[in-house]
């Protein structure tokens, strides 16, 4: 049977598979550079065609004419469509042509770099009219809209802060709240003879400032002319409560000056208290009291406290007994007694003063305390007020209350710090019931429980209640918390509610649960009295206020109670109607702004929906797609500040430059094609047209560089011969290694052989194996064969040829020829040499083997009835070093003592003071020296020995005899001369001991300076030059010392407080003395005492004793904090007070003394003292 034929397998498919399309992007004609190496081999063959393709703008290139999205679509007119069949039945709607002539898709990412797309350069920005406009406005420089700072109706107005005037501030929102003090300012009319300068007075400015809080139409007041009117300085803080004495002393003057009596008495009968200080003897029952007047109570603070408490705990009664008696003038002895405190009548708006601020002992300065104290919103103070059968009374009898309070005004202190911060005011306004938060210049609402605050914050701590965990619901959903919080300055929140608007007077048990506040940063509270009577003899309009009604929030007060003078008036007038005419001519401003950008607008979009091209072909220019950008955000850009005195005709158009596409010869660079856009001919008329910006210089498509065209060919085609050569090289250079060749430098081959090779310079080449970077490599600095063979291979002579062929200068040198013989023999020397250094090395160390083991060490105790020698110890640790590694260092040069001896030629340091020995001296045998000076060149020798003498009779010390004196001013310049040195403190045991010690000291003190030094009992050897334990330590007679580091700069309170960390002895107990001389100016520096290195202070610890200690009730004024006199340089500073006077007389007629104030710690002390009895301040500062 014969064979079954086979079928014939199908030839291979030729094209494309079915549904694959031609990617002509990938194709080697369409690469810019694809004709380096095919078409072009010689840079004379470079075509103007060429050069358009290097830069993607020929007819080849891929890059697509993309259509223009922004382009204006024609209106498509309604004609009515007929289906037509075709050929083969289907319809002519239902036909789908499927060409691979489709250009490829546009986007941002593809067509960024392609020259025909200008679709991706901004011009979405203009499609949105409204957002576009607003960005417009916002870069038209307008300026600053002032109606942004118009009034909020619901709103009070702020204050500006002038830099550091926020104490300032909080106070002037508390007074202006209280509606009988507004009135009073409201009143204070000028004096005759000072009618010309009022307006220049605190009062007229204040009268100013209260009337712009009223009538002002801008939501900010500036208050710069009162703060220049009592001549504050804007950028020193100062204590608030202090502006607020000096402030209420300074109106109070004013106050005396009106002729209405209610006027005069005004401050004394809306502030002012009075308070009574007594003692009652225990024997004889006999009565000593004081009344002194007072405008707030200070009140001490102890973590999480009750404000009811801490006015309890001040009128609380002291026992004096023990050594604490009291001297009665009846009994005419000590007697025990008790001490006490009562308030007698209280004012109608209270002030407490809370003591935020404390004094430290320890560091000796003031820090803020951050307790925690409670405080209500309805206090009641009859269970304060009169002697203690009153306050028992008034606690059991609640119908007859009196002196009911509500809270107010909360005054804060942000910050952490005493000396600055941020200062507050949380006020109640009774014209809408509301409180508010007073922050300078910002203004807010303070809203009830629970409701999320504007800062975007919850207030969860909350004491009383269980908030549930992230409930952010509606308030009114939500049940009342009974005891509320005032954050704390890290959290920086402070949340209280408003007040019910008729509230009634809460029993005990419920004043003990509701409208209870927290917080660790309130240093003043505002109470008044409810329902409190209008002064008999008042003369000004009855307070009104307007019910809130059934507008919430907002302000309504009655402005015919409280008309202003008509001279502040007229100057908060002149404010509002400059703030409407700046609201006008913005608005002015604003409506030709959008006139202009109508115009614009349809001029830009005109621009850029006709400037793409269609075909390479057609009339077009080269632009920078940075330039077109800059000229589509321009417009929406802020413009540059204009020079004084430039007009806007004058202005010139901005030229957008396009050097970010041109090369050093001012054309087309093809290595910046990326940048480059094409751009139509007609569109850039209407662009040049357009008269605000000018697009400078243009190129034309031809104007592509030829020079930087041929240096790119250059690179471009060393880029496809390279490897090419490479490969050639490798096939060849291995071929017949046991043949003769040639050697050739490793490295360079090594880098020769790289794709891209790091020794290549463009326009330059590759560098030549004999290079002189590679030379070295082969050749020796004789000029024959070099020793080192691994920094050199041997190559075929194939291999070598083609080396040649690139590099025809280079002298290969032949695997045949020998070594140099020159570095041969150089190698040998070099040998001996070596051992001949550690021969001698071991020579020297043998000779000077007591110096080699014994000099560097400080041991001088074997050294006794020896002839010795001085040299500096840095020439014996490089000897040391040299003797270990001879080869590998080199051989000292030779000891010079001349940094031992000053310009008179005697010594700076005295060898018998162990505080002059340290660690540049070393000290050997003068056989040792001997030797030296035949080893080494060596100055005269410094010569000492160390013997035992007996000075005074029976008193044998060990002391060095040296030829050379000493030198002792230039050696107290050298003890002087130090940036850090160590000193030592002796902490003494008792007062006697203490003198005798510090006579002691300031004996040998003065000996040193003239060369003499204190005796040591025989054996009482002491090794000079050895390092001292830096530790507390305790010596035989008892005396602790230790050892602390200070500079010239230190102070002397600087080493107090080093004291108190080592020691924790307090730095008011603390005496220190130098030399029998008590430090006691804190002030003063090292540098001033002239202490030298290693020098001895004397500490003497000393409990404080109050020596002033007297009988009265003075004592207690003394201890109690004041306030720091501020405000020096101000109107304020020369201000005293005339109500609330400190200086009282008591029932029995004991005299009072002026107290001075300690300006660092605040305490009061006895006239006749010269510092403070605590932080050791001079007080005559």
């Amino acid at each position: 049977m014969p064979p079954k034929r086979k079928h014939r397998s199908s030839p291979a498919p030729k094209g494309l598979a079915a549904g694959e399309q031609l990617k002509r992007g990938k194709l080697p004609g369409s690469d810019p550079w694809g004709w380096v190496g095919t078409e072009v081999t010689r840079s004379s063959q470079i075509t103007l065609e060429h050069r358009l393709m290097s830069c993607g703008l020929s007819r080849r290139s891929n890059n697509p004419c993309c259509a223009n999205k922004y382009a204006r679509k024609p209106e498509k007119q309604s004609s009515p469509t007929s289906k037509r069949e075709t050929a083969g039945g289907e319809l002519g709607d239902d036909v789908i042509v499927v060409s691979d002539d489709e250009p490829p898709p546009c986007s941002k990412k593809l067509c960024k770099t392609n020259p025909n797309c200008l679709n991706y350069l901004g011009q979405e920005t203009w499609k949105d009219e409204d957002k576009v406009r607003e960005l417009f406005l916002k870069a038209s420089d307008l300026g600053f809209n002032p109606v942004l700072n118009a009034r909020d109706p619901e709103l009070p107005v702020g204050l500006k802060n002038l830099g550091a005037t926020c104490y300032a501030n909080a106070f002037i929102q508390v007074w202006f709240r209280d509606l009988a003090f507004r009135n009073g300012v409201y009143m204070c009319q000028p004096s005759q003879d000072k009618e010309d300068v009022f307006e220049d007075s605190p009062i007229f400015q204040l009268q100013v400032t209260f009337t712009a809080l009223q009538e002002c139409t801008q939501n900010v007041f500036n208050p710069e002319k009162l703060a220049e009117s009592l001549k504050l300085s804007t950028s020193e803080q100062q204590d608030a409560q202090e502006f607020s004495k000096l402030f209420m002393s300074h109106l109070d003057a004013e106050f005396q000056k009106q002729s209405s009596p209610s006027l005069r008495s005004l401050l004394s009968n809306q502030f002012q208290g009075e308070q009574v200080y007594g003692t009652i003897c225990g024997n004889c029952h006999n009565k000593s009291e004081r009344s002194t007047d007072f405008l707030e109570l200070e009140i001490n603070i102890e973590n999480n406290a009750r404000l009811e408490d801490r006015i309890a705990a001040l009128l609380q009664d002291e026992k004096l007994t023990g050594d604490n008696k009291y001297l009665c003038s009846r009994c005419e002895s000590l007697q025990d007694a008790t001490r006490y405190t009562e308030l007698r009548n209280l004012p109608p708006v209270l002030h407490f003063s809370l003591l935020r601020f404390v004094y430290d002992f320890a560091s000796m300065e003031r820090k803020k305390s951050k307790h925690n104290l409670l405080f209500p919103t309805t206090l009641d103070m009859d269970q304060f007020v009169g002697s203690v059968t009153a306050r028992k009374a008034a606690g059991s009898d609640k119908s007859a209350r009196k002196n009911i309070y509500e809270l107010r005004g909360v005054l804060l202190h942000k910050g952490p710090s005493a000396y600055h911060g941020h200062y507050e005011a949380q006020v109640l306004d009774t014209a809408s019931n509301t409180w508010f938060q007073f922050d300078d210049e910002n203004v807010t609402k303070i809203d009830s429980l629970g409701e999320r605050r504007y800062t975007g914050r919850d207030v969860i701590d909350v004491l009383n209640g269980n908030p549930k965990k992230g409930s952010t619901g509606n308030p009114r959903g939500r049940p009342v918390k009974k005891k509320r919080r005032i954050d704390d300055s890290d959290d920086d929140v402070v949340e209280v509610s408003s007040p019910p608007t008729e509230p009634k007077i809460p029993d005990a048990k419920q004043h003990s649960l509701e409208d209870i506040f927290l917080s660790k940063d309130v240093y003043m509270l505002i109470y008044v009295r409810k329902d409190v009577p209008s002064p008999d003899n008042a003369t000004w309009p009855a307070v009104t206020i307007a019910s809130r009604g059934s507008d919430h929030g907002a302000l309504t007060i009655d402005t015919e109670s409280f008309s202003p003078p008509l001279r502040a008036q007229e100057v908060v007038n002149g404010l509002n109607a400059a703030h409407d005419m700046a609201c006008d001519a913005y608005a002015k401003r604003e409506k030709e702004a959008r006139e202009h950008f109508d115009k614009l607008l349809k001029k830009m979009k005109d621009v850029y929906s006709s400037w793409s091209v269609k075909s390479s072909d057609e009339d077009s220019l080269i632009i920078s797609r940075q330039a077109l950008e800059r000229w589509l955000s321009k417009p929406l850009a802020k413009p540059k500040t204009k020079l004084k005195g430039v007009e806007e005709s004058e202005t010139t158009p901005e030229i957008l430059p396009t050097s970010d596409i041109l090369c050093q010869h001012d054309a087309l660079d093809p290595q910046r094609a990326n940048n480059m856009k094409r751009v139509s001919a007609s569109a850039y008329e209407k662009l040049a047209e357009f008269g605000e910006s000018e697009i400078s210089p243009v190129c034309h498509v031809h104007d592509v560089c030829e020079i930087c065209v041929r240096e790119s060919f250059i690179e471009k085609l060393y880029q496809v011969e390279h490897p090419r050569l490479v490969a050639q090289f490798d096939a060849v250079c291995d071929e017949t290694l046991d043949q003769p060749g040639y050697w050739i430098s490793k490295n360079w081959l090594k880098d020769w052989r790289l794709q891209k090779p790091k020794m290549h310079s463009p326009l330059q080449g590759d560098a030549p194996p004999d290079a002189p970077e590679y030379l070295g490599h082969v050749v020796c600095e004789h000029g024959q064969l070099s020793l080192v063979s691994t920094a050199r291979k041997s190559i075929s002579t194939k291999a070598g040829d083609i080396i040649k062929g690139l590099f025809p200068q280079w002298v290969p040198r032949s695997t045949q020829e020998e070594l140099c013989a020159v570095c041969e023999a150089t190698i040998n020397m070099s040998r001996e040499d070596k051992r001949e250094l550690r021969r001698k090395a071991e020579d020297e160390k043998a000779r000077l083997r007591h110096m080699h083991d014994n000099a560097l060490t400080g041991n001088t105790l074997l050294l006794e009835n020896v002839p010795c020698a001085i040299l500096p110890a840095h020439f014996v640790r490089l000897w040391r070093k040299w003797v270990t590694r001879p080869t590998d260092g080199p051989r000292p040069e030779g000891v010079n003592n001349s940094q031992f001896l000053c310009e008179h030629g005697h010594l700076v340091f005295d060898p018998n003071c162990p505080n002059d020995w340290d660690n540049s001296i070393a000290v050997v045998q003068m056989t040792e020296w001997m030797l030296l000076t035949d080893l080494y060149p060596c100055t005269s020798p410094i010569t000492l020995e160390k013997k035992l003498v007996e000075n005074p009779p029976n008193v044998f010390d060990t002391k060095f005899e040296h030829d050379i004196p000493v030198c002792h001013d230039c050696r107290s310049k050298r003890r002087s001369n130090y940036d850090v040195a160590e000193i030592t403190v002796r902490l003494l045991s008792g007062k006697n001991a203490s003198k005798d010690v510090a006579t002691q000291e300031n004996k040998n003190h003065k000996s040193e300076e003239n060369g003499q030094h204190p005796h040591m009992a025989h054996g009482s050897h002491r090794t000079f030059g050895t390092r001292q334990s830096k530790r507390i330590r305790e010596s035989k007679d008892g005396v602790e010392k230790k050892q602390i580091t200070v500079s010239k700069s230190t102070t002397v309170k600087d080493i107090k407080v080093m004291l108190y960390e080592a020691l924790k002895i307090p730095t008011i107990c603390q005496r220190l003395s130098h030399c029998g001389q008590e430090l006691d100016d804190n002030s003063v520096t090292v540098a001033t005492l002239g202490l030298l290195i290693n020098d001895v202070l004397d500490l003497r610890e000393e409990v404080e004793d109050d020596e002033n200690a007297t009988s009265d009730d003075a004592t207690r004024a003394k201890k109690r904090r004041k306030e720091e006199r501020g405000f020096g340089g101000t109107l304020l500073a020369s201000s005293h007070p005339n109500i609330a006077a400190d200086a009282t007389v008591s029932s029995e007629g004991e005299p009072q003394f002026d107290l001075q104030i300690c300006r660092e710690c605040g305490l009061h002390n006895p006239p006749n003292r010269q510092r403070c009895a605590f932080c050791q301040s001079d007080l005559k500062l």
